[in-house]
C-alpha cells in the first residue's frame, strides 16, 4: 500500500512548499511572517482537528457504523497512516469551500432580520455537511480496503453520522481571522481546533450510548456501553 502513503505524502508537500513560494502567497499574507499568515493557521487548525478525527473518532466508524478498513499498512491506534494523511488535504479543501460559501451567504441575507439570519445559515451548514460527508462516502464506495457492513445505511445515516464533524468545525473554521482587527496566534488557533474536536467527540459519543450502531456491528468490534471505543 505504499502508492496511497507516497500520493498522501505528495498531497501534504504540495500544500506546505507552495504556499511557501513568494508567488502563490496572497497579497494580505505577503510580507507578514510566516506564523501570521493564514494559511499556516488554517493548515494547523486542519491538523489538529483531522489527527483527531481520525485517531478518536474514526472507532466510530467501527463501532457505529460498522466500517472497517482492510488494506496493510502502518497503523496508529489501528488507523492507517495514510488516512491521517489524505484527510489533512480533504478536510483543508472542505473547510475552505464552506468559508467561500457561508461568507457568500452572509453577504446575500445582511438585509434579513437577524433571527431569519442565524436560521438560514444554520440550515445551510446542515444541508453542506451532510452533502460533503454523503459525497465523500460515495466517493469511495469502490475503494477495496474500505467496507461497509451495510452500505445503504453507510450512505444516508452514516453520512449524517459523518456530517456532525463539520457541523461544528465549519462555522468554528470560518472564525479564524474573520474579524478585522482580531488576529489570531497560533496558540488560540490550536486551542478553537481542540475545543472543536472536544465537541464533536461529545456528540459522537451521546450518539453511540443513546442512539447505538446503525447496524449490526460484529461483536469484536463492539465496546462496553461504559468505556469509549479507542479504549475498547
Amino acid at each position: 500500500m505504499s502508492s496511497y502513503r507516497d500520493l498522501g505524502r505528495f498531497r501534504i508537500c504540495w500544500l506546505i512548499v507552495i504556499p511557501r513560494d513568494s508567488g502563490s502567497v496572497g497579497k494580505v499574507d505577503r510580507g507578514v511572517c510566516w506564523k501570521e499568515r493564514y494559511w499556516v493557521k488554517a493548515s494547523i487548525w486542519i491538523v489538529i482537528f483531522s489527527y483527531v478525527g481520525n485517531y478518536f473518532w474514526t472507532h466510530y466508524f467501527f463501532s457505529v457504523l460498522g466500517a472497517s478498513y482492510t488494506f496493510p499498512s502502518w497503523k496508529m491506534n489501528n488507523v492507517p497512516h495514510t488516512t491521517f494523511l489524505l484527510t489533512h488535504v480533504c478536510f483543508l479543501f472542505y473547510h475552505v469551500t464552506s468559508n467561500i460559501t457561508l461568507r457568500r451567504l452572509r453577504y446575500s441575507i445582511a438585509d434579513l432580520p437577524e433571527q431569519i439570519q442565524w436560521v438560514t445559515e444554520a440550515a445551510w451548514i446542515l444541508a453542506l455537511s451532510y452533502f460533503i460527508a454523503y459525497l465523500e462516502t460515495l466517493a469511495i464506495s469502490n475503494f477495496p480496503y474500505y467496507q461497509f457492513v451495510d452500505r445503504a445505511s453507510m450512505y444516508k445515516v452514516g453520512s449524517l453520522f459523518y456530517a456532525i464533524y463539520f457541523v461544528v468545525s465549519f462555522p468554528m473554521f470560518l472564525r479564524i481571522d474573520e474579524k478585522a482587527g482580531d488576529t489570531w496566534d497560533l496558540p488560540r488557533v490550536a486551542v478553537d481546533a481542540l475545543g472543536a474536536a472536544m465537541l464533536v467527540t461529545i456528540i459522537l459519543d451521546l450518539w453511540r450510548i443513546f442512539l447505538g450502531p446503525i447496524v449490526l456491528v460484529a461483536e469484536n468490534k463492539r465496546c462496553s456501553q461504559q468505556g469509549l471505543p479507542w479504549f475498547s
